[in-house]
């Protein structure tokens, strides 16, 4: 506890004497420590709890410890999904907050602020997920806990917003870079998915804190835990047909990830209140895709290893189908198999309970679909194509494609693979895949939950600041409402006290029952004669639109454009609040606009 008030006391400290530039250099260099500890300690618990289920058991070696353990693989997957609900039931208050999409969300609509919990449960949470054989990633866990230490560190120290997502997207790329040593692909990752508006200044605090974060995977992890590659093909030009339509292979294969994920997602839905009997279901069907397929337990980058090096068969050791290795098209449509089942083993784990990301399991689906194309290729005697090339490179055209990220995708294989020789193959596989994607679904898996809401953070300031208004802020009250059966004598009164030209109509039980424009009364204001004869339902009309207190600005400013109106009512619950005018919403754009270039 002393040493915790000395470090606190010794940044405090240098906040008072840094100036601002300097503070917030040196804090990203803190949070991409952090942040790079963090995915550090997550990856050598997930390591060695395979090693502890496992008795150090790999795929490739081909021999179980006993056939007891063969059979437990229906029973680890459930049990790790059901300890992660109880986990977030009883410590996190059914609270987790999966994914980049949190993270998105906390920045448009929470003023780039996390709980401070998600600096650890998601450590705790996709640790007994993925460590008990949940087939999902790590590297979205990672990347929240990053944004969470970045976020409340910032928060901690009365930081700026601008600063506060900047040291959010720091801890995101210190967690990308830390799980793969790959620090470019830390800062792309934190450019592409999690930043809307980037200036050069902001390049340095990332950089760093990249830097930091695949430092602490370089010194502390061993190489076997980290994904790697060593042997490679020089580039044949003479290949370019084969990738460009290797590429287009991706993009349709992101397409069918994707909608395979949501679909499967809200399959689980109606039992959103049912957490345990879920988490048993997705136990359950995870364990039996296991005991078929084994290499779909955990994140499966020890099978993917296996393709790069040539050992297909390797991976029907311990299957049912271990009999038929020794046949090339078997192992093939095996293959085939398992690309395509592995998003629903992923699904499976997060609709069920579990915590984990889909970036390892795209880079697997990648791996399999480069290694399915390639190997058909020289099986059917079209040509011989360099397998373990093609394997590689299809992991950054289906990144690309999920994650709507191919100069993340490019630059992490890139890294990961030790050298530049790919760089055109991986350019075009990664370019024409995201081009395939973007015709399908013009936003990213993530990105997608929040553009139903409304909620979507894209790379244009303009609707980025849209984004994050809302609604109840802008809402105005001062319109003098009049009853349905009153007089125009008492319009009249109203008028004559109001400085507005819009006056609702409503009824005793606040219900909006229309409206009244002053300038479709005007005529009929003078004359004195129809005073106590015409009745305000008679001229009020009904509006162009209405606009729900909870509906996303994208949807309010489609609806300006489509009525040409300048002001919609605002209804709650059936029930009357206010205005919303194109004028309020156009002013408190400004002062957002004027506040985040200051800041």
């Amino acid at each position: 506890m002393k040493y915790l008030r000395f470090y606190e006391y010794g940044i405090n400290w240098l906040h008072l004497k840094l100036n601002k530039r300097q503070f917030l250099i040196f804090s990203s260099m803190l949070v991409g420590l952090t942040a790079g500890l963090a995915a550090v300690i997550l990856k050598s618990i997930v390591h060695y709890i395979h090693r502890a289920i496992k008795h150090d058991y790999h795929i490739s070696s081909g021999y179980y410890p006993n056939l007891l353990f063969h059979h437990l693989d229906l029973v680890f997957p459930t049990i790790g999904l059901l300890l992660t609900v109880f986990f977030v039931q009883h410590f996190l208050n059914g609270k987790l907050g999966r994914g980049t999409a949190n993270i998105l969300h906390s920045i448009i609509k929470k003023s780039a602020i996390l709980p401070k919990d998600q600096m650890y449960s998601h450590i705790v949470s996709s640790a007994l997920t993925v460590g008990l054989g949940g087939s999902a990633g790590l590297e979205s866990p990672m990347v929240t806990t990053g944004s969470a230490i970045g976020a409340n560190y910032a928060r901690t120290y009365h930081l700026s917003y601008k600063d506060r997502v900047l040291l959010l997207a720091s801890g995101a790329a210190a967690g990308i870079a830390a799980a793969f040593d790959s620090p470019i692909a830390g800062v792309l990752f934190a450019l592409e998915v999690i930043l809307a508006d980037v200036s050069i200044s902001a390049f340095i605090p990332l950089i760093i804190a990249a830097a930091v974060g695949a430092l602490c995977s370089k010194i502390i992890l061993q190489e076997g835990i980290l994904l790697s590659f060593h042997y490679l093909q020089p580039f044949n030009y003479h290949y370019t047909p084969f990738y460009a339509f290797l590429g287009i292979l991706a993009g349709l294969v992101s397409v069918y990830y994707v909608r395979t994920f949501v679909r499967i997602e809200n399959l689980f839905k109606p039992e959103r209140t049912r957490v345990y009997a879920k988490a048993l279901a997705g136990g359950l069907v995870l364990g039996i895709l296991i005991l078929l397929f084994p290499t779909l337990f955990g994140e499966g980058y020890s099978s993917i290893k296996a393709l790069s090096d040539m050992r297909a068969d390797s991976l029907l050791n311990n299957s049912l189908f271990s009999a038929y290795a020794g046949n090339e098209w078997f192992v093939l449509i095996f293959i085939g198999v398992l690309m395509m089942l592995k998003v629903v083993a992923t699904s499976v784990t997060i609709s069920g309970g579990g915590n984990g990301g889909n970036f390892a399991p795209s880079l697997f689906v990648g791996a399999y679909l480069g290694y399915f194309f390639s190997r058909l290729v020289s099986m059917l005697g079209i040509t011989r194509l360099p397998e373990g090339n093609f394997t590689i490179v299809a992991m950054a055209g289906v990144l690309s494609g999920i994650f709507h990220a191919p100069l993340t995708a490019i630059f992490l294989i890139v890294e990961i693979t030790g050298g530049y020789e790919l760089m055109i193959p991986l350019m075009i596989v990664s370019a024409v895949s995201y081009t395939v994607v973007k015709y399908f679904e013009p936003y990213s898996m993530d990105a997608k939950k929040l553009a139903k809401k409304g909620h979507i953070l894209t790379h244009s300031k303009d609707k980025s600041i849209l984004s994050s208004l809302k609604i109840a802020s802008i809402i105005e009250t001062d319109f003098h409402r009049i009853d349905p059966g009153a007089k125009l004598r008492e319009l009249v009164e109203v008028v004559a006290h109001s400085s507005r030209n819009i006056f609702p109509v409503v009824d005793k039980e606040n219900v909006l029952m229309g409206v009244i424009l002053l300038d479709n009364i005007r005529e009929v204001m003078f004359k004195i004669e129809l005073y106590d004869s015409l009745l305000v339902k008679e001229l009020m009309r009904k509006p162009a639109e209405t606009v729900g207190s909870d509906e996303s600005m994208q949807s309010v400013m489609k609806k300006f454009d489509e009525t040409g109106a300048w002001n919609f009512p605002v209804i709650d619950h059936g029930k009357y609040v206010g205005f919303i005018s194109k004028s309020s919403i156009f002013s408190k754009y400004r002062k957002v606009l004027i506040k985040s270039n200051i800041s």
